[in-house]
This record gives C-alpha cells, sequence and structure tokens, in this order.
C-alpha cells in the first residue's frame, strides 16, 4: 500500500499596517479614531502637566518647619512669613495663612487654614477630573464604532441577497474592531494616568495635613 502525499500550495500571510487598518474602516472609522487620537494627546498633556506641578509642589525644604519653629517661639513672625512666601509651596501657604492669624482663637487659625487648604487641594485637583472623564468616555466613542461597523456589515449583507462576500462585509468589522481597540487604549491609558495622578496629590495633601499639625503643636506650646 502506497501513501500519497500531495503538496498543498503555499499560502501567503497578507500584513496590513495600522494606517491601512484606519483607511480601510472608512470614513466613521476615520472620524472615531480621529476624536480617540486628540482625547489620547489630551490625556499626555494633561497627565505630565499635572505630574510636574504636583511634584514641584512636594519639594519642600527639610529644614522648614524647624525654622518656622524657631521664628515664632522668638516671636519674629515677619521672618517666618517672609520664610513661606520664599518656599511658595502648598504647605508654605497654610502655614502663612496661620501665622497671619496668629493672636486670634485657635478656631479661627484653624478655620482659615482649612479654607486656604481647600484652595490648594483644588489647584493640585486642576483638570485630573477631565482624565476620569475621558478613561469613561474613550471606550463608549469606541463601542459607538462597534455599533456603526455592524449596522454596516448588516447592511452589505441585506443589500447582497443570498450571496455573503466576506470582502463586502471588511469595512464594516475593520470599523468595528479598529475603533473599539483604539477607545479601550484611550480608556486604559486615561484610567491609569488619574489613579497615578490622585495618588500623588493624597501624597501632598498628606503632607500638608501633617505640616498643619506640627503648626498646631507648635502653637499649643507652653511660652
Amino acid at each position: 500500500m502506497f501513501l500519497i502525499f500531495q503538496e498543498s500550495p503555499l499560502q501567503t500571510k497578507k500584513s496590513i499596517s495600522l494606517v491601512e487598518l484606519i483607511i480601510s474602516g472608512g470614513l466613521g472609522a476615520q472620524i472615531i479614531i480621529g476624536v480617540l487620537f486628540i482625547l489620547l494627546l489630551v490625556v499626555v498633556y494633561i497627565y505630565f502637566e499635572r505630574l510636574f506641578a504636583i511634584k514641584s509642589a512636594s519639594k519642600l525644604s527639610v529644614n522648614f518647619m524647624n525654622q518656622i519653629r524657631t521664628y515664632v517661639l522668638n516671636h519674629k513672625l515677619d521672618g517666618a512669613l517672609n520664610l513661606c512666601l520664599k518656599e511658595d509651596k502648598p504647605v508654605a501657604r497654610l502655614i502663612s495663612k496661620g501665622i497671619s492669624r496668629i493672636g486670634r482663637p485657635l478656631e479661627d487659625i484653624n478655620t482659615a487654614i482649612e479654607n486656604a487648604g481647600r484652595i490648594e487641594v483644588y489647584k493640585l485637583e486642576k483638570n485630573v477630573s477631565v482624565l476620569a472623564t475621558i478613561s469613561g468616555a474613550a471606550p463608549m466613542i469606541g463601542f459607538l464604532g462597534t455599533v456603526i461597523g455592524m449596522i454596516i456589515s448588516i447592511f452589505e449583507i441585506s443589500n447582497a441577497g443570498g450571496n455573503i462576500d466576506m470582502q463586502l462585509l471588511s469595512s464594516g468589522l475593520y470599523t468595528a474592531m479598529t475603533t473599539t481597540v483604539a477607545g479601550l487604549i484611550v480608556g486604559i491609558f486615561g484610567y491609569i494616568t488619574y489613579n497615578h495622578l490622585v495618588v500623588k496629590t493624597n501624597k501632598v495633601v498628606h503632607q500638608m495635613e501633617a505640616n498643619t499639625l506640627d503648626f498646631f503643636d507648635l502653637l499649643n506650646e507652653p511660652a
């Protein structure tokens, strides 16, 4: 018994570039990909702008509070205020607000520092909420492309009658897949950057709270 082996024709692999993939999706995919690309640029800009701003806000001189303690105990409030102005960081601005209220009841000082703290936190969180919005909106925009792609495919099937040609469906499928992937990429990147900035902001807030407590301990020390 003889076994006959028949060579199968070599299959050529078809490769496609990212640009060709987007173009193949049609006008709908191109518009949605363009919108997602703009959102990605917004995410990158806000992330790095806020990251550098938060890092700058967290840098405080090691001996800052020790110098404040020395000035306050020696009743040199002008020197303490000048030091705060020179430091020009969120912590320094809170301490400056407290120093300017020395001589008033501690409750008034606490209220003034809390109000100043809210303003500083608002400055730190500037535009960060936009990242959260984009991280949620981008996948939905991508899914919108998926729906549009499916509608295009169904429309092509209905026009083809009984003869279904994959070439006819390719445009709708390309639209569905490319926009979904793009939306998820932008959404994931926005989600990660948002949470990273939240962690960084919380560290600065904790730094502000710790130094504020040290300042109140200083005010409560016996003269």
